[in-house]
Parts: structure tokens; sequence; C-alpha cells
């Protein structure tokens, strides 16, 4: 007589985690196609993605990406970034300690009247500033977390929201560390 054992099945389920990276790469043509091109070979999702030289002397840009996945699909992109030539350091600046998040967003809004003055009143409140006005529309500038930023857009949208332009997710860490 065969005895046969049943082991339940693993039943692992990973919640899906938002990262933000830091990764600093040479300032060069064709680095950020290969960094996107990593994300988009594999099925991963950009959410945000800033970049900009921050080290002329040493020509090295500094990309910040925000993206979502399960702690281990998270650990294959750090770990796939890192193998590519052109990167000098990825930092997942969620788990490194500290770290400050913003964003900017200019926020273009139509309106007159009661509507208009419920715009500014909300602008004032969210410490969006007005950067250009006209008799029949404003454009707002603010600064802040994402959410902060999403939750003025929703506010905006039945007062006569027209356009929005968001640069994406700037990070750094806290302390006098450097990355």
């Amino acid at each position: 007589m065969s005895s046969t054992t049943h082991y339940p099945a693993a039943t692992v389920s990973q919640a899906v985690e938002t990262h933000t990276l830091a990764v600093i790469v040479d300032n060069e043509p064709g680095v950020l196609a290969r960094v996107i091109g990593l994300f988009s070979g594999r099925g991963y999702n950009i959410d945000s993605l800033t970049v900009s030289e921050t080290e002329h002397q040493k020509h090295l840009s500094r990309i910040t990406i925000v993206t979502r996945g399960t702690p281990m699909v998270i650990e294959q992109i750090k770990h796939q970034l890192e193998r590519l030539v052109p990167v000098h350091r990825v930092v997942d600046m969620t788990i490194a300690g500290p770290a400050i998040e913003r964003e900017l967003a200019m926020v273009k809004v139509r309106g007159k009247g009661e509507s208009r003055v419920e715009a500014l009143r909300l602008a004032d409140a969210f410490r969006a500033r007005v950067i250009d006005a006209s008799t029949a529309s404003f454009v707002f500038e603010i600064t802040g977390g994402s959410g902060k930023i999403e939750q003025f857009i929703a506010l905006m949208i039945p007062l006569g929201l027209v356009e929005i332009s968001r640069t994406g997710v700037v990070a750094i860490s806290r302390g006098p560390e450097t990355m």
C-alpha cells in the first residue's frame, strides 16, 4: 500500500507596493532609452519619471522612477537596473530611510463668478500660486506630495479644470548623507 502525503498549496499573496527608485547614470545619449527599455521589455509600469544632470563635472544624471510591484518584482527591477552598464547606483528611496518626495504641477482652470472665487479660495488653502490669470481662466502652480496634488486636481474638476502638466516625483533622503 502506498502512502501519499498531501500538502496544502502555498498561497502566498504579496501586496503590490509603490516604490521610488533613484538611479545615478552616465549622462550620455541612449541611457534613458535603455532604462525605459528595461521596464517596457519586462512589462513593468512606470508611474512617474524625472531625469536631469545633477553632477556636471562627472556628467552624471539622476533618474527618479516611481513604480509598483510586489516586493519580489521591485527587487528584480533594482537588480536588473544595477546590471545596466551606464548605471552607477540604484537606491530604493522607499526603504533606504527617511526621504522627502515632491512634485510640481501646473493646473489650468476656466471659470467665472462663484466658480472663480472658489478656485482661488481652494488654491490658497493648498498653497498653490497663481502664475497666470485672465478674465476667463487661471493657471495655478502647486508643489507637494503626489497625494496633495491629486486632491487639488480632484477639487478643481467641478470648478472648470481644463488642463494639467506635472513634473513627476523627485526625491531626496533626509540628513547629511549622500545617496
